[in-house]
């Protein structure tokens, strides 16, 4: 069934490309949705609120967030954050600076993390158990880059550029209650640089929130080779349609794809990379920690022969399971929600700390299934699914306030974050 949707969603590609191609020429275009709204808001906001995370995978802890949307009336946002706890770092950044007004947009950001923690399962792909990991703490992590898009059609088509860039060390690796198994001694600072070319086309009729059309998004990312890591690029395509229900209600399907491809093997040889990440699993007395030390070294191997796709779960796609839970070379994932308007409305709120223009408040409902395997042939032995309800408040600045309760085989999970879910990088 996945290389079937594989085949069948390149073939809407080519088909949206031409279509698109003609619309510009001069044919018909009475197939494409109406814009319901300018798809260029100035209207400024802001929030300033303190608040407590708990990300399954990556830790809990609070912090403290700023943001201003649309700036000085402009289309510009800016942002920042400081937090503590299990990950503590400050980040910033700044979003839809139109280089030329309305085509050419520019976003960038950074962050620093003096410390972060990382969930590492015994094996790649589907088999692993719930509890089976060690965590794997970094420091000293830089994360920084942007993007640039050009865009066309009242942002019907749309083309972008990235470059981000990652630096870090393995400080230690600890078991899942939080007891130190090893310290890295001597471990390099890791680099990473990926850079990713893609195209959105989005005949739908809002590209921020919209309520029908469809909507493909295809990417490549390309990893460069960093010390004994292997050289890389992965390509991921993501194709939605939303089928109107009534005025203003939507019910969404998501299909999406990621394949990576090893143009150069990294270190597979365990004893090297287990001297290149500073550790020496042979010190470890405790049979138990030695064996979660060696699965650390095996998931680098793997990583270094097979390349990583993009991951299944989070707070994008397979909600109820932890940030990056399922990894491997290849993944599907298929998704639906409906998405059920309480209002429709243009009604501005000013509540010190927040404030902005609502445009809808919705109750979400959503399904989805996924799969994750480092051969091809391998995808779909073994599926996760996840299931629950949502809150979302919309707004006319571009923002998409979001609280999920979602469930799976692993339990409960609840979530507050920032826009639409599948539309996360």
């Amino acid at each position: 069934m996945w290389v079937r949707m594989t085949k069948l969603l390149y073939a809407v590609g080519i088909a949206v490309i031409f279509f698109l191609f003609g619309v510009e020429a001069g044919a018909d275009p009475g197939l494409l949705p109406d814009r319901r709204r300018a798809q260029f808001q100035n209207e400024p906001g802001h929030v300033l609120v303190p608040f407590l995370f708990n990300l399954p995978g990556i830790g809990s802890g609070y912090g403290f967030l700023g943001a201003a949307t649309n700036v000085g009336g402009s289309y510009t946002d800016v942002s920042g954050t400081l937090f503590g706890g299990d990950v503590n770092g400050q980040a910033v950044g700044i979003d839809s600076i139109h280089l030329i007004p309305k085509r050419l947009i520019l976003d960038i950001g950074g962050a620093h993390l003096s410390r972060v923690s990382v969930q590492s399962y015994s094996q790649r792909g589907m088999a692993a158990d719930q509890n089976d990991y060690s965590v794997a703490v970094f420091g000293d992590a830089v994360i920084g880059g942007g993007r640039l898009a050009a865009t066309f059609m009242e942002r019907r088509f749309e083309i972008y550029l990235g470059d981000y860039g990652v630096s870090s060390r393995l400080k230690s690796l600890s078991d899942r209650r939080g007891e130190t198994i090893i310290n890295a001694e001597d471990g390099p600072k890791a680099r990473a640089n990926t850079t990713v070319l893609g195209t959105l086309f989005d005949l739908t009729d809002d590209s921020f929130d919209p309520r029908r059309g469809g909507r493909l998004d295809l990417s490549l990312w390309r990893t460069l080779p960093q010390g004994s890591g292997p050289d890389f690029y992965w390509v991921d395509y993501s194709a939605t349609a939303y089928i109107p229900l009534g005025s203003r209600s939507t019910w969404a399907f998501n299909y999406f794809g990621s394949d990576a491809h090893v143009l150069k093997e990294g270190e597979t040889d365990p004893g090297a990379v287990e001297q290149d990440l500073g550790l020496d699993c042979g010190s470890v007395t405790d049979p138990e920690e030695q064996t979660q030390c060696r699965q650390f070294v095996d998931s680098t191997v793997a990583e270094n022969k097979f390349g990583t796709a993009t991951a299944l779960g989070g707070l994008s796609r397979l909600r109820s399971y932890s940030e990056g839970r399922y990894r491997g070379a290849h993944a599907r994932f298929l998704g639906t929600e409906l998405r059920w308007n309480l209002t429709d409305e243009y009604k501005p709120f000013n509540i010190y700390i927040m404030k902005d223009i609502r445009t809808a408040v919705q109750i979400a409902l959503f399904y989805e299934i996924g799969t994750v395997a480092d051969r091809a042939s391998d995808l779909g032995e073994t599926t996760r699914s996840s299931y629950g309800a949502g809150m979302r408040l919309v707004t006319a600045s571009g923002v998409v306030y979001r609280l999920d309760l979602a469930t799976g085989q692993e339990g409960f999970e609840p979530s507050i974050f920032f826009q639409y879910p599948w539309e996360l990088l």
